[in-house]
């Protein structure tokens, strides 16, 4: 049987998610949608797809359609989602799922009434660094975690577009990179609920109604913090994106650059560095084929997508109670 699933949006992170797709067995693209119709053609005649669009409106009652992948800006993520939801398709949503945490709910609620799969694409999920590192820590490698240091900064670059407007995208650099910090902190952690959250976050660099620039600090129910720094224009970053270290009681590892430094006696130490994979780039190509994998499996097998709807609900709570926690000055409890 073949998988039928459109895109909807053409922009940069769509060829990633084109290129995963097509790499699968049994998969058909069957159109793309984007608001700029020649965007849709030239994406369309790139990868061999039969139908550009310039609406989402005659794809979401196709009776022929399995799944949709949302990569629009962050304001039609919700309302794109629950009108396909709605007409029997599963549904791949680009981070963060909604604008708020209502918008999650909303979306949660459709999805349960239909008996639709949502996956959120919290990617670093499927790094072979990130999976390393994730499972010496399940081996109890680090013994007992008590902190992580996460990072989601742009140095000396930022975006334009969609990306600085509130309306749009909900938020600044928090809602764009703190996002990937986040879940790849709570992944390599188990996936703990938070129970309290921090934060400062500021607007240093640019003219527009976003945040550039923040610091949180997370609490876990296992009993870990979490520091997570996100930002654009900043002029040094301490790792590329998703770069997280954690802290235990027999040891730390850092994932980006990837290393174990695991601790053998009094101002003794052990380092580690594995001997993985040569990467083409930070954000390789193999995690995104790797997430479509994932999520084509999931629709198959009618299996629930992990990350995906309560990953990205818990995303998204941690996220509104950092721009709350910098509004108020107190730290919020969840």
């Amino acid at each position: 049987m073949t998988t039928r699933i459109a895109l909807i949006g053409a922009g940069f992170i769509s060829d990633f998610h084109a290129r995963g797709l097509q790499a699968q067995p049994n998969v058909e693209i069957v159109a793309v949608v984007s608001k700029n119709i020649d965007n849709a053609r030239k994406f369309a005649l790139k990868y061999n797809i039969k139908e550009a669009l310039n609406d989402i409106t005659p794809l979401v009652t196709k009776e022929d359609l399995d799944a949709v992948i949302i990569s629009t800006p962050n304001q039609f993520h919700a309302p794109y989602a629950i009108a396909f939801l709605q007409n029997g398709k599963d549904v791949f949503l680009e981070k963060p799922m909604g604008l708020n945490p209502q918008e999650g709910q909303q979306i949660e609620e459709t999805a349960k009434a239909h008996n639709r799969l949502v996956m959120v694409g919290h990617m670093w999920r499927f790094d072979i660094d990130t999976n390393y590192i994730k499972a010496e820590i399940d081996e109890g490698k680090l013994g007992k975690i008590f902190k992580t240091k996460g990072y989601g900064i742009h140095e000396n670059w930022g975006p334009e577009g969609w990306f600085t407007k509130k309306e749009l995208a909900g938020g600044g650099a928090l809602a764009d990179m703190g996002v990937h910090a986040i879940d790849t902190a709570r992944y390599l952690l188990g996936d703990p609920k938070p129970s309290k959250v921090y934060a400062r976050i500021s607007t240093r660099f640019g003219d527009y109604d976003v945040d550039d620039t923040g610091i949180m600090v997370i609490t876990w129910d296992n009993g870990a913090e979490s520091i997570i720094e996100s930002g654009w224009w900043h002029p040094h970053m301490d790792g590329p994106e998703a770069s997280t270290g954690v802290y235990g009681t027999k040891g730390y590892a850092s994932l980006f650059p990837t290393l174990l430094k695991l601790t053998k006696g009094l101002e003794s130490s052990e380092q580690i560095v594995p001997d993985l994979p040569k990467r083409e780039s930070h954000c390789d190509q193999i995690i995104y084929t790797k997430q479509m994998e994932h999520f084509v499996n999931c629709i198959k097998t009618r299996s629930t997508p992990i990350p995906g709807i309560a990953e990205g609900q818990i995303v998204l709570d941690i996220v509104n109670a950092a721009y709350l926690s910098s509004q108020t000055g107190e730290a919020i409890n969840l």
